[in-house]
């Protein structure tokens, strides 16, 4: 069993650190960066920083990053230019980075080599050191650059940060275990390591109690949940346990297809306040390459579970995520993945073309398939994910449904937008408080959201 006993501590001296000092987190990448960027905030509060309104009023900037693309590393590297000349012409005075790529070596040496001006780099597992980084740093006038360390430890106590007040991200794990021939993130996150469950339940009380109606269980493979702790205490009885304290609206994020058991829809089914949606990373739809990919290799299973959870959970919404042009796809198998769309329907998939990350074993392999192929590919899916989300909400036209207003809509300046309990966006005109509930009649199906009218507040 891990040892979590990890406290967060500040020391007096740190607490003056920040004074008349001002910062700037900019966040790459999944919802876990961003509970990350949560607590970076808190700890820089802490230290008495206070938070610019963007980059160019910030004294201190950090960076934090993701790994699982090259176009994304790409993006922060040239941030990282871009900041690192503002340093040398006094514009701004300390600047780092964090998050994923601080455990990538290869990216460490070539920061060291052609980002001069950079202070300090700490990784996903050394938050919690963020108050002695910046005591050298600021304090004591040392660099911190080197690749983030591993730490199979969990810091509790961090202080709070939420971005929003009517919804929040929970961390239940860090990490996974199955290395995935394409994906870093077990080299950039580390193994699995669960939260004890009173630590849990006791952020989701705080929570409750302050007025949140909407939590996201979070980790990389949440139903992965316990297996490290050996206490017979699984994802689907803290579901259930978190579930039954009353929180308006329930989520988990992200599931793969292992560990995902019907004990998990059997709670679901059990508790209305969970969200009806699953998210169930597939990749492909074709063994061979899921063999390769070293994923789920009997898509009949993953078929009967798809079917199992649409035949418990009425209005349930089923997503996914799909990489196309992994390393010497053919054109049959990039077929099978179409087949397989076409006979789950999913609700909505996000797809992205294979980017080989160095450190991973598909990243060794050669690859004599074209970009332009891939491009094809991408494309094509990308049709029919339109083409069968504009079906699957052409079905709520018409219905009243409760939404969870989230803010200003993407689409249009004069329009809302939120959430249904199946987890379908509806954008819609009305004056609505974020945070609050209301009754929308849909009244346009589109391939990504629905429209609607108020008809009621609640």
């Amino acid at each position: 069993m891990i040892n979590n006993n990890l406290i967060f501590k500040i020391t007096s001296k740190q607490k003056k650190i920040g004074k008349n000092l001002s910062f700037f987190v900019k966040t790459y990448g999944c919802p876990s960066n961003e509970r990350d960027t949560e607590n970076i905030k808190a700890i820089l509060i802490a230290l008495n920083f206070t938070e610019a309104s963007d980059q160019n009023s910030a004294d201190l900037i950090i960076l934090n990053t993701c790994a699982i693309r090259q176009n994304v590393e790409n993006k922060v590297l040239n941030t990282l230019f871009l900041l690192d000349n503002k340093k040398k012409l006094k514009k701004i005075k300390y600047f780092g980075i964090c998050g994923c790529m601080a455990h990538e070596e290869n990216v460490i040496c070539e920061i060291k080599q052609k980002v001069t001006n950079i202070d300090f780099v700490f990784g996903t597992q050394n938050i919690y050191e963020l108050p002695k980084i910046l005591e050298n740093v600021i304090l004591n006038k040392k660099t911190c650059v080197e690749k983030a360390s591993d730490n199979k430890k969990i810091c509790e106590k961090i202080p709070e940060y939420r971005t929003y007040k009517h919804k929040a991200l929970i961390n239940i794990m860090y990490g996974c275990n199955h290395f995935c021939t394409y994906c870093i993130v077990p080299f950039v996150r580390g193994r699995i390591r669960s939260r004890t469950k009173e630590n849990i339940i006791k952020e989701v009380r705080n929570l409750i109690k302050n007025g949140c109606k909407e939590i996201t269980l979070l980790g990389q493979n949440v139903n992965s949940y316990g297996l490290d702790l050996k206490k017979n205490y699984y994802f689907h009885n803290l579901l259930e346990d978190v579930a039954k304290m009353g929180i308006r609206r329930l989520r988990f994020l992200a599931s793969n297809p292992w560990n995902f058991n019907k004990k998990i829809v059997d709670v679901m089914v059990k508790y209305p306040n969970i969200i009806k949606n699953v998210h169930i990373a597939i990749q492909s739809g074709d063994d061979e390459i899921l063999k390769k990919m070293n994923r789920w290799t009997d898509l009949n299973k993953y078929f009967e579970l798809c079917q199992y959870i649409r035949a418990k959970i009425p209005d349930v919404t089923i997503t996914t995520d799909f990489i196309v042009g992994f390393p010497n796809e053919t054109n049959k198998q990039f077929k099978n993945t179409i087949k397989l769309y076409k006979k789950i329907k999913f609700d909505h998939a996000f797809v992205a073309i294979f980017s080989p990350r160095v450190g991973t074993e598909a990243a060794k392999m050669i690859d004599q398939t074209k970009l332009k192929v891939k491009e094809k590919r991408f494309n094509r899916l990308n049709k029919y994910i339109r083409k069968f989300g504009k079906i699957n909400n052409k079905k709520y036209v018409g219905r009243i449904m409760e939404v969870l207003v989230d803010g200003q809509s993407k689409i249009k300046n004069n329009m809302i937008t939120g959430r249904t309990i199946n987890w379908k966006i509806v954008n819609f005109k009305g004056d609505i408080n974020v945070g609050e509930f209301c009754k929308v009649k849909i009244t346009k199906a589109t391939p990504f959201s629905l429209i609607g009218e108020t008809s009621s507040v609640k």
